[in-house]
């Protein structure tokens, strides 16, 4: 093992390789097990006396940091002190943009209730992983020297001819393979656009309530964001900013309530962008899963002026670790998007792209999509039966008809965030709708996702639900 010892300073050499072997035990960067070299070997890597080594070394062993093993050699020991708490910056640290002190990054947790009726997460054992391989590999085997130079900022070619392909066909959004742009998930293309389109203090309008990573994403780059209310038919185009540059909307299964925005509402929204010179950036996030009616035209269909960037993601149908969505732009904002995505990270990992591109081509895409609708189907009706029957009187279902949840309203005076306390000390993980709202308090609400949850798992913990109401 390689570990680099400074002995620049004044001081006792002893104590400052002891003091280094130590910071780096209690830090985690020397991991329990781990073989230190032999005291001879290290002095003569340091120019020291070996004795000013074993010196160090019989410290740190009479600690406990260490331990020697007569033949082995000497190891750090099997459980090593926590690392102490990090101390606060001192006057001197470099402080971030005041934007950045409030968008700390969540912790992820490991942990999964028994009953998870989480949001926005997929079925993840239910994906065909064999298949997926073998589409891996094939990438692998078939690689040239060519394909380990950088490529297209805009993405995989295939890929970005079967996405294409895909959204033409499912959605009728008709592009060009030219017009795509692959992205790491939804997030880097909404970061792309306001690269491309923001400048600090422009207006964004986005849903209220909605969803956080957006509203955080936009603040992120200095704009002046506006919570716009969404009813029944979707966002309320009255009372959007006249000021608006961009207006974030999920018009096809809104995030979190769920219903779709209505037709003369898609058609009001495109009228307003047209007049007020604004841009709409669409995000049918995961309008794949429909279950009843027919599903409305996106407003990138409906569009005739070119002012809809639409977004799609494949973190809702195939896998969240693999972080592949895409970006619709019109013609005259594709060089400069191709630009901004050259300038984050110049191309995307191509090994998954030329993968995901086989799996749309060789129809298991298609077919993977078709499986797990009728499993969250199924899901769905028996979330759907169980509340119309043992909480009709205490909750009304928020009607949608796609995506990977469900949303409700208490019909009674309930505190909803203590109520979520109490299902998750029970073990059942639902939503607090109060969650997306970032404008102030909203109409309190519960979210019921069903992507996690198994069939046969979801009225035991809807009665645990109960029990705690």
């Amino acid at each position: 093992m390689e570990f680099h010892v400074s002995l620049a300073g004044r001081g006792d050499l002893s104590a400052r390789i002891y003091r280094q072997l130590h910071e780096a035990v209690v830090d985690g960067r020397l991991r329990s097990g781990e073989k230190l070299p032999p005291t001879r070997e290290l002095a003569r890597r340091l120019a020291v006396s070996r004795n000013t080594v074993a010196l160090a070394y019989e410290r740190l062993t009479a600690e406990g940091f260490l331990v020697g093993r007569v033949g082995a050699g000497t190891f750090v020991c099997a459980n090593p002190p926590a690392p102490a708490p990090a101390t606060a910056t001192g006057p001197g640290a470099v402080p971030p943009r005041p934007v950045w002190r409030g968008l700390a990054t969540p912790r992820a947790s490991t942990r999964r209730p028994p009953y998870d009726f989480g949001v926005g997460v997929p079925d993840t054992s239910r994906f065909p992983m064999a298949a997926w391989r073998r589409q891996v590999a094939r990438q692998l085997r078939d690689v040239t020297a060519a394909d380990t130079l950088y490529g297209d900022p805009a993405g995989h070619p295939g890929l970005r001819a079967e996405i294409a392909r895909h959204v033409g066909l499912s959605r009728s959004v008709r592009v060009s393979a030219e017009q795509v742009l692959v992205t790491n998930g939804t997030q880097q293309a909404l970061d792309l656009v306001a690269r491309v389109l923001l400048a600090p203090g422009d207006r964004v309008a986005v849903e209220e309530p909605g969803y956080p990573p957006a509203r955080e994403l936009f603040a992120s780059h200095g704009a002046r964001l506006a919570g716009v209310p969404v009813d029944a038919e979707g966002v309320v185009v009255q009372a959007l900013p006249v000021d608006t540059r961009l207006v974030y909307t999920t018009p096809s299964h809104q995030f979190p309530l769920g219903p779709p925005m209505s037709l003369d509402r898609r058609t009001a929204l495109l009228e307003w962008a047209r007049d007020a010179g604004a841009v709409i950036v669409e995000d049918d996030y995961d309008s794949e899963f429909r279950f009843a009616d027919r599903p409305l035209e996106p407003l990138h269909s409906l569009d005739r002026g070119d002012r809809v960037l639409y977004v799609g993601s494949f973190s809702k149908t195939m896998l969240p670790m693999l972080r592949l969505g895409f970006l619709v732009a019109p013609p005259s904002l594709l060089d400069a998007l191709r630009a901004a995505k050259r300038l984050a990270d110049l191309q995307s990992e191509t090994t998954n792209q030329g993968a995901m591109a086989g799996f749309m081509a060789d129809g298991l895409f298609v077919r993977h999509l078709r499986r797990v609708t009728r499993e969250y189907a199924a899901r769905r009706t028996m979330i759907l039966t169980v509340l119309r029957r043992d909480f009709a009187d205490r909750l009304e279902v928020v009607p949608s008809t796609a995506g990977l949840h469900l949303a409700a309203w208490p019909t009674g005076d309930v505190d909803v965030t203590a109520l979520v306390e109490r299902a998750a000390a029970a073990g059942v993980g639902v939503a607090d709708l109060a969650e997306y709202h970032g404008f102030g308090p909203g109409r309190p609400g519960i979210a019921l996702g069903y992507g996690r949850i198994d069939l046969d798992r979801i009225e035991e913990g809807l009665r645990l639900l109960d029990e705690v109401w």
